[in-house]
């Protein structure tokens, strides 16, 4: 899952980023008002952390463009502005939540899951399970039919989001955009290498394969019948 977030104190971005990627987040960071709005009209988050004081256009000027450009991200602000009325005329604005600083990172990542859970209308699961693999998005445990493996958090990440799209093929230019954050190079490798190095983990002394190579798409996550 993608998260915008607008922030220009570096200190806050840098702890909200590294926190967000730990649980397992990929994370967009503008660090003015303008880029923010341009990031949310041309990007897909499934939420958007919006500072309210940015150099540029502010916090409240952009939600209200996101919001007069039809796009229901969820969007929850965090300010240092602890009023009533900022909270109010926030919340008017159409942003969804309204978290002040400082603040915990747990209720932020707490604030930013429920949000996520309402806009989709479903509960987000802490448990994910495709043909014989199991993942447990809480202690961060993976086990292939009951054996323990251990995954990096990057490796982890790059399961996951396999595992969420099962059965449906991945092109390299969504691993990269949602487990690696960054735009598709053409000239890199990054992907392959991590696929080769989560095959070699989640498949070894296994005879069934479970990440297939789909030629001229992509990857994709299954317990047979797709090209490799």
């Amino acid at each position: 899952m993608r998260i915008l977030l607008v922030e220009d104190d570096e200190k806050i971005a840098s702890f909200v980023i590294k926190g967000l990627k730990a649980a397992g987040f990929a994370v967009d960071h503008a660090r003015n008002g303008n880029d923010g709005l341009d990031l949310a009209l041309a990007g897909d988050f499934d939420a958007a952390i919006v500072d309210l004081m940015l150099p540029g256009r502010d916090g409240l000027s952009l939600i209200r463009e996101v919001r007069r450009s039809r796009l229901n991200t969820p969007v929850i602000i965090l300010s240092a502005r602890d009023g009533i009325d900022d909270r109010v005329r926030g919340l008017q604005t159409g942003s969804d939540d309204y978290l002040t600083k400082p603040f915990a990172f747990s209720e932020l990542l707490a604030r930013v899951q429920a949000l996520i859970r309402r806009a989709s209308g479903a509960a987000e699961p802490t448990r994910l399970s495709a043909a014989d693999v199991t993942m447990d998005l809480l202690t961060r445990q993976v086990s292939r039919a009951g054996q323990p493996i251990e995954l990096p958090p990057l490796e982890f990440a790059l399961l996951e989001y396999l595992m969420r799209n099962a059965g449906r093929a991945v092109s390299k230019t969504m691993i990269m955009e949602h487990v690696w954050n960054y735009h598709f190079d053409p000239q890199t490798n990054v992907v392959e290498s991590r696929i080769y190095r989560l095959r070699e983990k989640l498949e070894r002394g296994f005879e069934t394969r479970l990440i297939h190579t789909v030629r001229g798409v992509g990857y994709i996550f299954k317990a047979a019948g797709a090209e490799s």
